[in-house]
């Protein structure tokens, strides 16, 4: 992998591929599914901080810190070379996209619900992942629970904003698709180096609308730190670990191990937050968490390793 630039002295083509190879190496000895849940909890622990930055700069502006640190980081770490094939860019872009559409929805979203109801109802875009494609009836009954939990949500107790259930709405399908490129982005490009180009992307969606909204408000020093600490908890830590899973784990899989991401996000928002659910919205987050798990549990053993026989081969090929 070549530096951005080749007049650079500190940090050649030799010493870069031993960086890479180092970092990758170390993350290859966790497995995919810690890998997946440590992800989980840093996301969630990012999100509240980001609703602490909403009376600030705003929803926009929030998601402009982040990317925009998140993608300084990971250009600083990984010097991402700009040579890929025309394949390679599609997927970075495509991926680059889904990411910066699905933040501004999803801080859209919190802006106006609780962090366990805007995760629960964003979970549907992996959990409709995990389970396109089966013909088993029972997971058509997971489905059937995770949607009864997002109606209970919307008909129970407790007041919830119809337009944040829409932008959450949107942010999940963002993440469904999300999932199924960043599959392809980890087949198609090396390293971090698709993760780093398709979070300038993102950057360049989200950035634009962050300063036309808040302004002068986003330089303030003590903004730019916590807006660094967003970057590292909501992006540059998760997606380096989804993206290092999803090289071992099919997307599928990957969308039903998400599981326990509505009940982390409202147990941190109870904890972190003090926001309290209503018994009703606890429930439709517990039928969310059961659908998943169930979900999981049913899948055949046979399945799994088939599906990750053939993701192995492609990235071998590739």
């Amino acid at each position: 992998m070549a530096p951005l630039n080749d007049d650079s002295p500190r940090r050649g083509p030799a010493t870069q591929f031993s960086l890479t190879r180092l970092v990758g190496r170390g993350l290859g000895g966790v497995p995919p599914t810690a890998l997946v849940l440590l992800g989980i909890v840093s996301v969630q622990l990012g999100s509240a901080l980001a609703k602490q930055l909403f009376t600030e700069v705003g929803s926009f502006g929030t998601v402009a810190l982040r990317l925009f640190f998140a993608a300084a980081i990971l250009v600083l770490l990984w010097r991402p070379s700009p040579r890929m094939s025309r394949r390679a860019w599609t997927v970075v872009v495509g991926y680059g996209l889904t990411l910066g559409l699905m933040n501004l929805c999803f801080y859209l979203a919190l802006d106006r619900l609780p962090l366990g109801i805007a995760v629960t109802v964003e979970f549907l875009g992996p959990l409709t992942v995990a389970l396109i494609g089966s013909r088993r009836w029972l997971d058509a009954l997971w489905a059937a629970l995770a949607a009864a939990g997002v109606v209970l949500l919307m008909g129970g107790g407790g007041e919830v904003d119809l337009l944040g259930l829409l932008f959450a709405l949107g942010a999940g399908a963002c993440w469904g698709l999300y999932i199924v490129v960043s599959a392809a982005l980890g087949r198609h490009t090396t390293e971090g180096n698709g993760l780093a180009l398709g979070m300038i992307v993102a950057a360049l969606v989200a950035v634009p609308v962050g300063v036309a909204d808040s302004g002068t408000a986003l330089v303030q020093p003590w903004v730019l730190v916590a807006g660094l600490g967003l970057a590292l908890l909501s992006s540059v830590v998760p997606y380096s670990l989804d993206l290092e899973a999803l090289r071992t784990m099919p997307p599928r899989v990957f969308g039903i191990l998400m599981s326990l991401e509505p009940a982390m996000a409202a147990l941190i928002g109870l904890v972190v937050l003090q926001e309290l659910l209503h018994w009703s919205q606890w429930i439709a987050v517990l039928c969310v968490v059961i659908a998943s798990v169930g979900a999981t549990r049913g899948a055949r053993p046979e399945i799994r390793a088939e599906d990750r026989a053939a993701t192995q081969d492609l990235d071998r090929r590739t």
